[in-house]
């Protein structure tokens, strides 16, 4: 039987009998390119160390792999497609986790393979993210798919999933509720946000307090519209390092917040130029300054930062007790009224 036939037989075996919940008719025909899908599938079942094997022998390496909670080996890792190096790597990392190794483990490789990542890749994304292996097959592809929905497609997803792979230990919720956040309350176009998820997926995870603050910051303290803040890639850079950089060359005269007009007396370098760029490729075009000097002032910064926040808690003290000696006056007057109204 030719190696293409015994492809073809696999694939119709799998379709019918297919028991893992990430590996089913709707998730490998769900492509544009059914074809590409079925090549990969069927790649991952049959063996790669002996293409001439029977059909009998596919069968049983696709019971081996598609079976869920069946703990993962070597032989199961070289058929998919790994190296030696790599299968005792991965299979390191498999069982260094909390209690051993996970049921969902088998079910987790199968989501990344089915997503499109070689086996390389897989390896990088499972030492970056350990925590994948104990979420559930079923739950990985309902986060790929919600991410889709968001914007991200084929290509995007994957760098983004190779790169942040935290991302998907994630509720949906959380990452929604993130996404909903900048459309709403920063008022970025659902294609900006998209862009934002894709360019600096760990914004998912940042406090939205402090998001919005560093957009608020970003808007009215620099004068920058949601375009530009997009392409220099803003929610990569932490809120400290924002306002430290763009204080530096405001005090430096190399930069003014814009009028109302959006008009200033000085030409204000972009944004991307200020933070998407290397510390001294900063210093040495925009500021035009030495890493003494940037360094002193960043101490200077800091303990601004420190008083500034000590007297913000002192005010929140101050403000909870007029509350309470208000309380205390309120409960009083209640009590003389209540006094008077006995009276008479």
């Amino acid at each position: 039987m030719s190696v293409q036939a015994t492809r073809r037989l696999v694939l119709q075996w799998t379709l019918r009998n297919a028991t893992c919940p990430v590996l089913n008719l709707r998730t490998i025909l769900g492509s544009d390119n059914v074809r590409q899908r079925g090549f990969m599938t069927c790649r991952l079942l049959c063996s790669t160390h002996n293409q001439t094997s029977t059909l009998h022998q596919h069968t049983d390496l696709s019971q081996l792999q598609l079976q869920p909670g069946r703990e993962l080996s070597i032989r199961a890792l070289l058929d998919m497609g790994f190296t030696d190096t790599q299968a005792d790597q991965l299979l390191e990392a498999a069982n260094k986790g909390r209690g051993g190794q996970s049921e969902h483990a088998s079910s987790t490789l199968m989501a990344l393979f089915v997503l499109g990542l070689n086996p390389s890749s897989v390896l990088k994304v499972l030492e970056k993210c350990p925590e994948l292996f104990y979420v559930k097959g079923t739950q990985l592809q309902q986060r790929m798919d919600n991410l889709r929905r968001l914007g991200l497609l084929e290509g995007s997803l994957q760098r983004v999933v190779s790169h942040y792979p935290q991302i998907l230990t994630l509720p949906l919720r959380r990452v929604n509720t993130v996404a909903r956040f900048l459309r709403e309350k920063c008022a970025f176009t659902v294609q900006q946000a998209t862009d934002i998820i894709r360019d600096s997926p760990a914004v998912v995870q940042d406090d939205l307090g402090q998001l919005e603050y560093k957009f608020q910051y970003t808007y009215f303290r620099m004068g920058v519209k949601q375009a530009e803040m997009v392409k220099s890639k803003l929610f990569r850079v932490t809120l400290e390092e924002v306002r430290c950089r763009h204080s530096f060359l405001e005090r430096r005269g190399l930069y003014q917040t814009p009028d109302k007009k959006g008009q200033t007396l000085i030409v204000n370098p972009k944004l991307k130029d200020i933070l998407a760029v290397a510390e001294d490729t900063y210093l040495a075009d925009i500021a035009m300054a030495t890493q003494e000097e940037f360094k002193v002032f960043q101490k200077l910064m800091a303990r601004e930062w420190q008083e500034e926040d000590e007297e913000q808690e002192r005010d929140m003290g101050a403000d909870s007790d007029d509350d309470d000696e208000e309380e205390d006056e309120d409960e009083e007057d209640m009590k003389s009224g209540y006094r008077q109204r006995r009276k008479k």
